[in-house]
């Protein structure tokens, strides 16, 4: 064994002396050989004394390796990563801080080797073996560049999905949190960027360095990079950076947008901006394999932001990501089979997020308030006020303590409600055979008129003192006989129900107590449905009662006879 130290110590220290080597320690094959072997004869000897003479040939090879990169002509990232799993194996044995190597291995060099699929793989492969202690040790690490790490998985596919994944909850911290989710939305968008770079500037990477080298797009996302984490500027490209045969990154607005987004973290994309839609145009025509891989993998990752933000993130976070989810509900790569993927899970998690904290109804009134006004400018917001009405009348406008926001939803609902009265929004005055499109638009009219009622009777049942305002709207509604029939007869059964308070507390009132509450009587808990046996019928006048019941009706006056049923 001591001969086989020997032998791989002479190679670093004779790739340190030779002049061809040691300005450029990746192009000696034989180096990353020695190196791994090295490190394996440190694991399985366990020698403190071969550990001590290591570390100052890998240290040093290390530096070199990194002021070498951008003149070098092979890549440098096995070598580098070997080295830093050294640098965290034995970090505290030899009094070295891993964390600057690291930040220095994705600053340097993974910024510009992420397309390389070799490199790739080999850093998800590092980032999971040692993920327990990074997120430990280093725990701002992987947050600060998630970006690169977006770029890699875009870039290299579905692939290395699955090496991916097991990482991606490492990119999420308080600090990464929501630009994290923009990011994860607009990954299609990235990847198109991406390509777009390839095309106007050359490969990302190519069947050697020196290709690399010959082209501009590594050094433009080496700018970008530097910009997004050390601050520099990158705008300052001189008279002649505006030219049209100019390399520098000015050229591609559109990434360079795409950049500074990250950066900034809640910074708005520009939808509308010509680069945007030209690139998006573009990619639509003919998308590539790299982006229909991107269009899958992006839901499936936002299912795993989605899980880790119910179940880990605070209150406060959840709660500022939800205005964000509102506006980029219609905001999407224009795929249809993506859009309704991703819009499937945003409001998914929005209604989960109102049912682990009904507050955020109240708190978040205004976003909520600004969506309904805009319920017929498309299909997708249409289907999000809907959603949004269900959840006010569901959680009462935010529960009993919030009287004065849940008074300002219900007169949104009020004015959503009366605008359809007093206009055409059913199709009142269309022609009775209309178009397949109108015949749509008044379904889905009507179907946002009904949760609309049903919100504004919930709301009322909730909170008391607005009972008499809704019994106002509900009776307009009723007495319109507006085109769909469905919406005048809901109105008619709610205000039936109003007439009998504790029948309409059980039907719609709040599925549980609010917390520091009593459970009324004559409200059924759904929550126990699943371990306790729950009437389907109110009998509210038995809440609170001892003995047998008083009424004298039975279940066969209300369940249909066998041939009622078979008629």
């Amino acid at each position: 064994m001591a001969e086989d130290w020997e032998i791989h110590l002479r190679t670093l220290s004779s790739s340190a002396r030779d002049s061809n080597f040691s300005t450029d320690p990746a192009s000696d094959s034989s180096l990353l050989h020695s190196v791994r072997k090295l490190i394996e004869l440190c694991k399985s000897e366990n020698s403190e004394n071969l550990i001590a003479r290591v570390y100052p040939q890998l240290n040093r090879i290390f530096q070199r390796s990194v002021s070498s990169i951008s003149q070098s002509r092979s890549s440098s990232g096995l070598l580098l990563l070997a080295i830093l799993q050294f640098f965290v194996d034995y970090g505290e044995f030899v009094l070295h801080d891993a964390d600057p190597s690291l930040r220095t291995f994705f600053r340097s060099c993974l910024s510009r080797e992420f397309a390389d699929p070799v490199v790739a793989e080999a850093t998800l492969d590092f980032l999971n073996l040692n993920k327990r202690k990074i997120l430990l040790t280093f725990p701002t690490l992987l947050p600060q560049f998630y970006p690169l790490m977006l770029k890699l998985i875009a870039w290299n596919g579905e692939k290395l999905e699955k090496p991916f994944l097991r990482v991606f909850p490492g990119l999420m911290s308080p600090g990464s949190f929501l630009p994290l989710f923009i990011s994860l939305v607009d990954l299609p968008v990235l990847t198109g960027a991406l390509e777009k770079v390839e095309k106007n500037s050359g490969p990302l990477i190519g069947s050697s360095i020196a290709t690399i080298q010959k082209s501009a797009a590594p050094e433009m996302l080496l700018a970008l990079m530097d910009e997004a984490y050390t601050g520099s500027t990158i705008a300052d490209g001189g008279a002649d950076s505006e030219s049209e045969d100019s390399n520098s990154i000015t050229s591609d607005p559109l990434f360079l947008e795409l950049l500074k987004d990250e950066n900034d973290g809640l910074a708005q994309r520009h939808w509308t901006s010509p680069a945007m839609e030209a690139t998006l145009q573009a990619a639509i025509s003919a998308p590539s394999d790299r982006l229909k891989q991107a269009l899958k993998m992006s839901p499936r990752l936002l299912n795993v932001y989605f899980s880790i933000a119910l179940h880990d993130v605070n209150q406060g976070l959840k709660c500022a990501l939800i205005p964000m989810l509102l506006d980029r509900n219609s905001k999407l790569f224009p795929d249809k089979i993506f859009s309704y993927e991703v819009r499937k899970r945003l409001l998914n998690f929005i209604l989960a997020a109102f049912h682990q904290s009904p507050e955020f109804v109240a708190i978040l009134k205004k976003p909520i308030v600004d969506r309904l006004g805009e319920a017929y400018d498309s299909p997708e917001k249409t289907e999000l006020a809907l959603q949004l009405c269900w959840a006010i009348g569901e959680h009462g406008g935010g529960g009993a303590s919030h009287k004065d926001a849940a008074r300002e939803l219900f007169e949104s609902l009020e004015l959503l409600l009366y605008e359809n009265l007093s206009s055409s929004r059913l199709g009142v005055g269309d022609s009775v055979l209309g178009s397949s499109s109108t015949t749509v638009r008044r379904s889905s009219q009507s179907r946002l008129l009904c949760f609309v009622v049903t919100a504004i009777a919930k709301i009322a049942t909730h909170h008391r003192e607005l009972l008499p305002r809704a019994r106002v709207s509900l009776g307009k509604v009723a007495h319109s006989r507006i085109s769909d029939a469905r919406v005048w007869k809901r109105a008619r059964d709610y205000l039936g129900l109003m007439n009998e308070p504790a029948i309409c507390l059980s039907v719609l009132g709040p599925s549980g107590p609010s917390s520091g509450s009593v459970q009324k009587p004559g409200t059924i808990n759904w929550s126990e449905g699943k371990t306790k046996i729950i009437a389907n019928i109110p009998f509210y006048i038995l809440g609170g009662q001892e003995g047998p019941p008083h009424h004298d009706f039975s279940l066969m006056d209300i369940l249909p006879s066998s041939k009622q049923i078979s008629g």
